[in-house]
């Protein structure tokens, strides 16, 4: 299977520190203790609010670690972020960096199961942008030694979004029809290769300039902004599609409903954020709420045809360790089967 890492995380990955600007010169005092971090400091234009700084290496409290950062990813939710309009906001200062990879390099009273020097993935939702992270202990999983950080860390949030919502949100069997909403963006490249990967028929929206991409993922193109899509999406699955993965939200969902085949399932996995202003962070996902109660109470009154609708957010824990396992074992499987070069031959 062919994952493309490149686009994995958003706007894509980056060293742990700095992470924005160039980071001021290290305090001369402070040794091992001293750390880069990276905050965000108010909502406005990231030039404004993006400042790198040093500052006192954490500890590991108990049920913590202490991990020194290799890489942490860079994408849209830090966008949302900086104009508080990502699901509960931190207070400003705060670093963002929503998922990362690194090294334990101390662990705190109670931890088991975790050692000095183990090489783990974590996912705070913030914290990221700095080179020694606190984190619960429970929240991590294990990275394989021999992968390339910038890989490891595009396949932890964006990569087990994909892998749960083809895999735990559906059930689809080989030879079904999906709908993947923005198949060139980070989750929706993931999703689309997986997708195919399953031996799926894949339908991916994207603008007319992203088609060649979408295609050579082995999905076919259509652009997101058809008059009437789900018209268009029923010349090409006159039955309907039996999944529809759907970040837009809103009327967008009406759409994915409509593209359903009996038996489908809608899921809703971000809203569109444009319009809203700094700080309305939770009225984008309200529609998408409403629509998900509304046709959950009609599918227990056996009124939706055997379709249904869900909302996902990615989550640590057991299914988010052993999803992202399989992902790193996809990225190997990919790795052994590429050709040698001629000099490896020799």
């Amino acid at each position: 299977m062919s994952v493309d890492t490149g686009t994995a995380a958003g706007s894509g990955t980056a060293p742990a520190a700095p992470a924005a600007p160039a980071a001021p010169a290290a305090p001369a005092a402070g040794g091992a203790t001293a750390h880069v971090h990276v905050r965000l400091t108010g909502s406005g234009r990231p030039e404004d609010h993006i400042v790198a700084g040093h500052g006192t290496r954490p500890t590991a409290g108990r049920g913590k670690v202490v991990v020194r950062v290799e890489a942490a990813g860079v994408s849209f939710a830090e966008v949302q972020m900086l104009q508080h309009l990502h699901p509960f906001p931190p207070k400003f200062p705060f670093v963002p960096g929503y998922d990362l990879v690194g090294r334990v390099v101390e662990t705190g009273e109670g931890v088991t199961g975790w050692n000095t020097g183990d090489r783990v993935a974590a996912m705070p939702r913030h914290g990221a942008w700095q080179t020694y992270v606190e984190v619960p202990a429970a929240a991590l999983a294990a990275v394989p030694e021999h992968l390339d950080a910038a890989v490891a860390v595009s396949l932890i949030t964006n990569g087990v979004t994909a892998y749960q919502m083809l895999h735990r949100q559906t059930r689809l069997a080989a030879g079904s029809t999906v709908l993947v909403h923005g198949a060139s963006g980070g989750v929706g490249t993931l999703l689309t290769q997986l997708a195919v990967h399953a031996q799926l028929r894949v339908i991916g929206t994207a603008s007319p300039a992203k088609h060649p991409a979408v295609r050579a993922l082995g999905a076919e193109p259509l652009d997101y902004r058809t008059e009437d899509l789900p018209a268009a999406v029923r010349e090409l699955a006159p039955d309907g599609v039996d999944a529809v993965f759907d970040h837009i939200g809103g009327r967008g969902l009406d759409a994915g409903w409509a593209m359903l085949a009996d038996g489908g399932t809608l899921v809703s996995f971000d809203s569109s954020v444009a319009g809203y202003r700094p700080g309305q962070w939770f009225r984008p996902h309200v529609p998408a709420l409403r629509r998900t109660a509304a046709r959950w109470i009609a599918a227990k009154l056996r009124l939706t045809r055997g379709r249904r609708q869900s909302m996902y957010y990615v989550k640590p824990g057991d299914d988010f360790r052993a999803d992202l396992a399989a992902l790193y074992r996809l990225v190997d499987a990919r790795a052994s089967c590429a050709p040698r070069s001629p000099a490896a031959i020799r």
